[in-house]
């Protein structure tokens, strides 16, 4: 019996799978929180997030993160027995609301195996129909009792058949990207005032940073001549920091790496320019006014199906809502050292081109909720309406 009916506190299963995931997880814990006045319980999967929040994850969220056909396929076992694992605890659970977010590869599985089961099924972060698969908008809504939407654009291709659908903005706006304390990193890290500093984030994900770190390693052997005093700063995740850590020892500048989110931040606001690997991260940067270049490097299985069924020219959400590339793109054989230094330089040398990126994102950072509610408080009202429901 729901917590609703026998006058317990409501319980909420979460699922997420990677830290993009674990980050909004944790906020809408926090909001669910603050509106019912601590008054509910959680259940579900999540990472270091959602576990501060009060979440026991039923196995590392780790098991999920994969991404990209060749991944998933050689992962297939893993995931599917996660599927099980997941859809179990529910039945047996019997939570008031189950929110998935992100992951869609795992988490329509779940929901899929729940569908009759009596329990509100919400989605948060809607897949990109609108670059591919228009059709599984429609798949959504056999299963689905609600999405969560973080982009303007998104919700008419999902309300055209027939699944509810709430806009409630990007959650990057409220992480906090841009309260880093910049000057303060720099003495504690020993890092000269005037110093270029360049930010590395070759992802979170291991196939994604064992394809990036190479060709990231070769582009700072072609910057280091040319900037003698560059630094830079890596934050990682635990999953990855070993391999991160191994790389970075041979690279030819001075490397400081970072964990967590607030040091994270605080390395940005340090920043003079970046260069990642494409991902949420590319928003946060534009919060903290951290021009980038963005790079990603797929395995050629995936890059190959991928090319024939997106239909969007760009990678970034900066530059798809503006139609333009405001934020360079380096995809697949374009993910070279020489192009990726290239443009890394001229951000490097350059102010005027730092600020008219940062300019150019301003118009999507307030698109995306910058200065109005919190996205976490909207999403916490809808699942609290389906849990009184």
């Amino acid at each position: 019996m729901n917590g609703v009916a026998d006058g317990t506190d409501p319980l909420i299963f979460l699922i997420a799978g990677e830290p993009s995931g674990d980050q909004i997880g944790a906020r809408l814990m926090a909001a669910l929180k603050k509106q019912t006045g601590g008054r509910v319980r959680f259940a579900g999967v999540g990472g270091e997030g959602m576990e501060h929040e009060g979440i026991e994850s039923l196995f590392p969220m780790e098991d999920l993160s994969v991404f990209g056909l060749a991944e998933v396929l050689r992962h297939a076992p893993r995931v599917l027995r996660r599927v099980r694992d997941s859809a179990d605890a529910v039945k047996e659970m019997r939570p008031d609301v189950v929110v998935t977010i992100d992951v869609p590869t795992f988490s329509f599985r779940v929901a899929k195996s729940l569908k009759g089961a009596g329990i509100p099924l919400i989605h948060c972060v809607a897949p990109q129909v609108w670059a591919w698969r228009p059709r599984r908008a429609r798949m959504l809504s056999r299963f689905l009792d609600h999405l969560l939407v973080l982009l303007p654009f998104e919700p008419p291709y999902f309300e055209a058949v027939g699944l509810p659908c709430t806009l409630i903005g990007h959650p990057i706006v409220e992480f906090g990207a841009d309260k880093g304390d910049g000057a303060d990193f720099r003495v504690r890290h020993a890092i000269p005032p005037e110093a270029p500093v360049l930010a590395i984030l070759p992802g979170s994900r291991g196939t994604e940073v064992s394809r990036l770190l190479p060709v990231f390693g070769q582009t700072l052997r072609r910057l280091a001549p040319e900037f003698p005093g560059l630094r830079g700063v890596v934050p990682v995740v635990s999953t990855v920091r070993e391999e991160v850590a191994a790389a970075a020892a041979g690279w030819p500048i001075p490397i400081t790496l970072v964990e967590g989110e607030a040091e994270k931040y605080n390395a940005f606001a340090a920043s003079t320019a970046a260069l990642n690997a494409s991902g949420t991260v590319t928003l946060e940067l534009a919060l903290a006014e951290v021009p980038t270049v963005v790079a990603y490097k797929l395995s050629p299985l995936t890059a190959w199906v991928g090319r024939r069924m997106v239909k969007v020219p760009y990678v970034t959400v900066v530059n798809i809502i503006l139609g333009r590339e405001v934020v360079p793109e380096y995809i697949q054989e374009n993910c070279t050292p020489p192009l990726l230094a290239s443009a890394v330089a001229n951000l490097l040398r350059d102010g005027q081109a730092r600020r008219a990126q940062i300019d150019g994102t301003r118009d999507v950072l307030r698109q995306l909720g910058l200065g109005q509610r919190p996205p976490s408080e909207r999403g916490a009202e809808v699942i609290l309406r389906h849990v009184k429901g």
